[in-house]
């Protein structure tokens, strides 16, 4: 892989997180379900698992996904009414957009690239 390409999907993340990751973090930590320390704990380990599961099957997975439904099944154990399940509604709406979306964005640029090459 040449080093440009991944300095560029680095910048790319990057430039996502700065300017998105903060909504992200306020959803899953303040508008999903409200969470104690240890709840957290418990809800990155259960994602942990997952990830490290689905990798060692060769499964590609979103670790977005696994933390979300980690938090979400803690945020349960408490009781259901505890998660805010039209906010997760939300969440997996904006799953089920991202797929179609990334794809055409990828195609727009690459078609932009073959024009100029």
């Amino acid at each position: 892989m040449p080093i440009e390409v991944v300095l560029g999907a680095a910048f790319a993340i990057a430039l996502g997180t700065f300017f998105g990751g903060w909504r992200i973090v306020k959803t899953m930590a303040f508008r999903l379900t409200s969470l104690r320390p240890f709840q957290g704990f418990c809800a990155e380990t259960g994602g942990g698992v997952i990830l490290t599961s689905m990798a060692w099957f060769g499964i590609p997975v979103s670790t977005t996904h696994a933390i979300a439904g980690g938090i979400m099944g803690v945020g349960a154990t408490k009781r259901l009414s505890a998660v805010r399940w039209g906010v997760g509604k939300r969440i997996v709406y904006a799953w089920i957009i991202t797929i179609p979306a990334s794809a055409g964005v990828g195609a727009l640029v690459s078609i932009i690239i073959k024009l100029f090459t």
